[in-house]
């Protein structure tokens, strides 16, 4: 019995080191680091987002801190600007956009109640909550579907996003596909081939939040976002690799 299950265990190592999902998992050699804990890679790839309710001023005021699980830094989410909650006023976001991809991200709550979020193309939410599991809760695609699986490391830990993304599609300038999108969260499937309706948040949320309710999205590119909610969420280990999912489910 214990022979089975250390088998087990391994297959289960071995398939997920295959996929490349889950903490700590190494960037592919075709794959392009977003951020790797420094300050210059944090000013080289990142800027703030000009949405409408932008405060904060460039240098970007996410402060590099040690990671305080293992060795290395980390980029701490906790901007001044955005004290209170005030999503939009301090969200970084890659100067590089995307259409279809393949996204790592690394995160850490620090306190209770800690909160931020992934936006994929700058639109779509992927949320980190502490203590909530609802619609608007941790590994929600936000107001839409909620995680089959309760795969949070919970706070002080680090926990991965596994992510493949297909964007909108349009035909003679109207919507014909809604997004998609497939994730796994610390390793387990949390989310399968799930299109995504709208921008959820109005304006400030990302692009197309203000046209028609967030309904009226637009065929173009946007970047990774990163959410500041005045919260100690922290960072690491972001790479992306551009796919082409024309046709092809997401699931990976």
């Amino acid at each position: 019995m214990k022979n089975h299950f250390l088998s087990l265990c391994l297959i289960l190592f071995i398939a997920n080191a295959n996929a490349q999902i889950g903490v700590g998992t190494n960037k592919p050699e075709t794959a392009t680091m977003l951020f790797d804990g420094s300050r210059e890679m944090l000013d080289e790839k990142w800027t703030y987002w000009k949405g409408p309710r932008l405060k904060a001023e460039l240098p970007i005021k996410w402060q590099i801190v040690k990671d305080p699980v293992d060795s290395g830094y980390a980029m701490n989410s906790n901007d001044p600007a955005a004290a209170g909650g005030l999503y939009g006023a301090a969200d970084i976001v890659t100067n590089q956009e995307f259409k279809d991809f393949r996204l790592h991200v690394e995160f850490l709550v620090q306190e209770e109640a800690g909160n931020s979020g992934v936006y994929l193309q700058n639109r779509y939410e992927i949320q980190i909550l502490d203590g909530d599991y609802g619609l608007h809760g941790m590994a929600a695609i936000i107001n839409e579907h909620l995680p089959i699986v309760e795969a949070y490391h919970g706070v002080g830990k680090w926990n991965a996003y596994d992510i493949q993304f297909r964007a909108a599609r349009f035909k003679d300038g109207k919507l014909s596909e809604k997004a998609r999108v497939t994730i796994y969260f610390n390793g387990q499937k949390i989310h399968e081939d799930k299109e995504i309706q709208q921008v959820w948040g109005g304006p400030n949320s990302g692009l197309d939040g203000g046209n028609e309710g967030g309904k009226g999205i637009t065929d173009r590119p946007g970047g990774i976002k990163l959410q500041a909610e005045g919260h100690n969420v922290l960072y690491r280990n972001i790479w992306i690799k551009e796919i082409d999912l024309d046709n092809k489910s997401t699931d990976f």
